[in-house]
C-alpha cells in the first residue's frame, strides 16, 4: 500500500490533527503554523478526495461521515509512522558500549570522566573492562579501548589521545616527617614508591640533577593506581603520572613536590578495530573524548605527542 505522491503528507497531518482536535485553530497551534495553513491544507484535501470532510459550523466543527471513516487509518498511520521513527532515532543511541582500558587508567581517570558521558548519553549500555592483557575484539566482545603505550597497534585504527610528564608526589602530610623536601637531595630520607620500574627514579633524579644511592630502594607496584594510592596513604613518594594523579591533586590528597618532570615516550591511545568505527555508540564515546582533550576546562590535560603514532596497517 502506498500514499498517493499528490496528496502531501502535510494535508493528511492537518487533517488528523483537526479532525482529533475538532478545531483548526488548536491543529494550528500544535503544528505550529497558522490557521489559514490548515484550512488551505484541508481544502486541498478535499479538492483531491472530492467529498466534504468537515462540517462547518457556526461555533463548532465537525467531522463528516467521510472524515469519520478517512480519520481513523490515518492517525492509526501517523502513529505507527512516529513509533518508527522514534526506534530508529533511539536506536542511534541505546547500543551496548564496552570499554577496555588498563585497571590503573580505568579506576585512575577514566571513572572520573564516564559519569558526563553517561549523562549525555544515557541510553548506550556502558560496559567497562579493566585488564592488562591484550585484547581479542572478537573473543572479548570490546568495542575499543584506551592504551598507554607507544601506539604500536598494527592492524587497527589508533587516535592519539594525550601525552603525559612524571613528577613526585606525596600526602600533604608527609613532608617534615623526615626532614624538610625542598631540594631533590632530601628525597635520601624518604621512602621512594615504583611504579613498576626503579630505573624511572634514577631518570628522573638525573634530569633534576641530583644523584641518590639509594635511589633503587623501596616497593614495586605493577599498577600504578596502587602507587599513587600508597603515596595518598602518606606510605612514600611516588613518581606520579600526570593523569593518574590529577584526581588527587584536585582533591588536595596529593602534592606536587618539584617542578622537574620526566618526560615518557609513552602516550594514551584510543584504538579499536577499523570497522567498529561504524558503530554508533563507538564514535560517540571517541568523538566526546576526543571533546573531553580538547576543550579548556575539561578534565583531561593532555600533553603534546612526541611523535606520530603507528597507524593501521
Amino acid at each position: 500500500m502506498s500514499i498517493d505522491p499528490r496528496i502531501p503528507l502535510s494535508a493528511l497531518r492537518s487533517f488528523e490533527a483537526s479532525g482529533r482536535h475538532l478545531s483548526f485553530t488548536r491543529a494550528a497551534n500544535e503544528l505550529f503554523v497558522t490557521q489559514a495553513a490548515i484550512s488551505h491544507q484541508i481544502r486541498r484535501l478535499e479538492r483531491y478526495l472530492g467529498v466534504k470532510l468537515f462540517k462547518r459550523l457556526h461555533r463548532a466543527l465537525l467531522l463528516t461521515d467521510e472524515g469519520q471513516m478517512l480519520l481513523t487509518p490515518v492517525r492509526e498511520a501517523f502513529e505507527q509512522m512516529d513509533g518508527a521513527i522514534n526506534k530508529v532515532k533511539a536506536g542511534s543511541h541505546s547500543k551496548r558500549l564496552t570499554i577496555s582500558a588498563l585497571p590503573s587508567v580505568a579506576s585512575g581517570w577514566l571513572v572520573h570522566l564516564l559519569g558526563g558521558f553517561m549523562e549525555e548519553y544515557p541510553d548506550i549500555d556502558l560496559r567497562i573492562a579493566p585488564t592488562a592483557a591484550l585484547t581479542d575484539f572478537n573473543r572479548d566482545g570490546v568495542d575499543v579501548v584506551v592504551r598507554y603505550g607507544r601506539g604500536q597497534y598494527p592492524g587497527l585504527h589508533v587516535e592519539w589521545l594525550m601525552s603525559e610528564d612524571r613528577f613526585p608526589a606525596c600526602s600533604p602530610n608527609l613532608p617534615g616527617t623526615h626532614g624538610p623536601l625542598t631540594r631533590p637531595e632530601d628525597l635520601a630520607r624518604y621512602t621512594l614508591l615504583h611504579d613498576d620500574d626503579r630505573n624511572e627514579w634514577a631518570m628522573w633524579l638525573k634530569a633534576a640533577g641530583a644523584e641518590l644511592p639509594m635511589a633503587g630502594r623501596g616497593p614495586i607496584f605493577t599498577d600504578a593506581s596502587l602507587a599513587i594510592a600508597s603515596a595518598v596513604a602518606g606510605q612514600g613518594v611516588v613518581l606520579a603520572r600526570q593523569v593518574l594523579a590529577t584526581q588527587y591533586l584536585e582533591e588536595g590528597r596529593l602534592i606536587r613536590l618539584f617542578q622537574q618532570t620526566l618526560p615518557t615516550e609513552h602516550a594514551y591511545y584510543i584504538v579499536y578495530p577499523p570497522d567498529h568505527g561504524q558503530r554508533p555508540a563507538v564514535r560517540l564515546f571517541c568523538d566526546w573524548l576526543l571533546e573531553q582533550r580538547d576543550t579548556p576546562g575539561k578534565r583531561l590535560h593532555p600533553g603534546r605527542p612526541s611523535r606520530s603514532p603507528i597507524a593501521e596497517n
